[in-house]
């Protein structure tokens, strides 16, 4: 039974298979306790700065957020599947603030690649101290003239004596202006894909600039644009071999899009729960908001959005575990879930009216942050063709 306040569809209460054992419970109020904390008091303020503090890189890594499923040569801790990781992407969701996870999580996407097919001496020059807290890094694929065309990288890479040599520039980088280090995507070869190799190059180094973007949403996520003027890289920081670039960067896109979708979901799942609070306590025609037929259906279809995009969540979650690689699924599954955000945020604003529209709401912040979900990592459109293909349609 439920009492006042409780719903089968929010954090607390939502159904959750048996796969989630007890030890999946315990990081979760981990989890939860570190944010409420360090997070929750200051969330605000550090969205009105456009920042938030270095020092909490640390103070995550002390916890094991940031070694999550990393091996622990490198000081990370293994975990055995991926709900680890879907429950820390639910609890960071919870703050109604995409873009601190986004920066505080960038490394993600940015050492995988790395760990995948780097040399040794790099991953032990580099692995450590980025999962310590101590050091950023991210990913520097996109470029000012395409997006999701990756295969079409222009920033060139020429191999001198011992260095590489690149000119050219990075757009829309997530964690790009704290940045110590840029997995970098660049062109060491003829058109196409099979010509992007992949280059680990530090922010430190003589003719590296960047500036900073502002933004719609994840406004304490730090955003640039990164340019590279006669750059020299050693030789060593190449990522694997020559050529070898694109099957690095799609190494993350699984796991990107897995994540992505777990957060999308807990965002709409805020959105319910706030406007559902707002509607049981307000007032209009001498009843309840929540009492009116046309509030009630509302809700009941966010539920609906929300469970079938949890069960297609939790269906390609037990698929990944068992070894698949469903592909069409995943890019469906991501259109999935960022409609599913992008209604229940609009529903929600719909249910709170002007409250929504208010600096420090949660489901103020979600909004503004739907277009980012809807893009990034693979935009609705390239997904939709992608899984098109993978059907052979």
């Amino acid at each position: 039974m439920f009492t006042e306040g409780q719903s089968p569809i929010d954090f607390e209460h939502r159904y959750m298979g048996a796969q989630y054992t007890e030890e999946h419970h315990a990081w979760r109020r981990t989890v939860r306790d570190f944010l409420k904390t360090e997070v929750e008091p200051n969330i605000e303020a550090w969205e009105e700065a456009g920042e938030f503090p270095r020092e909490l890189y640390k103070k995550a890594a002390d916890i094991g957020l940031l070694g999550l499923g990393y091996p622990e040569q490198y000081g990370g801790t293994p975990v055995d599947g991926h709900l680890f990781s879907m429950v820390m992407s639910e609890e960071l969701a919870r703050l109604g603030a995409g873009g601190l996870g986004a920066s505080l999580l960038i490394h993600s996407i940015g050492l995988p690649p790395i760990l995948a097919i780097g040399s040794d001496e790099l991953k032990q020059r580099i692995a450590p101290q980025i999962l310590a807290g101590e050091k950023v890094i991210a990913l520097g694929i996109t470029e000012p003239s395409g997006g999701s065309d990756v295969a079409n990288i222009h920033t060139r890479a020429t191999l001198v004596d011992d260095h590489y040599v690149v000119n050219g520039s990075k757009m829309f980088i997530t964690g790009g202006m704290r940045a110590d280090y840029v997995t970098t995507a660049v062109r060491t070869g003829d058109e196409g894909h099979g010509g992007i190799s992949l280059l680990l190059i530090e922010t430190a180094a003589e003719g590296f600039s960047r500036t900073s973007l502002k933004k719609q949403g994840w406004l304490c996520s730090d955003t640039a644009a990164l340019y590279f003027d006669n750059v020299r890289v050693p030789k060593e920081n190449l990522i694997g071999l020559e050529g070898q670039g694109f099957a690095g960067i799609m190494y993350n896109f699984n796991s990107e899009r897995m994540g992505m979708v777990t957060s999308c979901v807990a965002h709409a799942r805020v959105c319910f729960e706030d406007a559902l609070a707002w509607a049981r306590h307000r007032e209009t025609f001498g009843k309840r908001l929540a009492d009116h037929q046309v509030i009630r259906h509302k809700f009941a279809e966010m539920a609906r959005h929300i469970n079938v995009t949890q069960a297609y969540l939790d269906q390609c979650h037990s698929r990944i575990e068992g070894g698949e690689s469903p592909v069409a699924d995943l890019a469906l599954l991501k259109v999935q879930a960022t409609r599913t955000m992008e209604y229940c945020a609009r529903e929600a604003s719909q249910i709170m009216g002007g409250a929504s529209y208010m600096r420090g709401e949660r489901v103020e912040r979600i909004y503004r942050e739907v277009r980012v979900n809807a893009i990034g990592g693979g935009s609705e459109e390239i997904m939709l063709d992608l899984a098109a293909r993978q059907l052979r349609i």
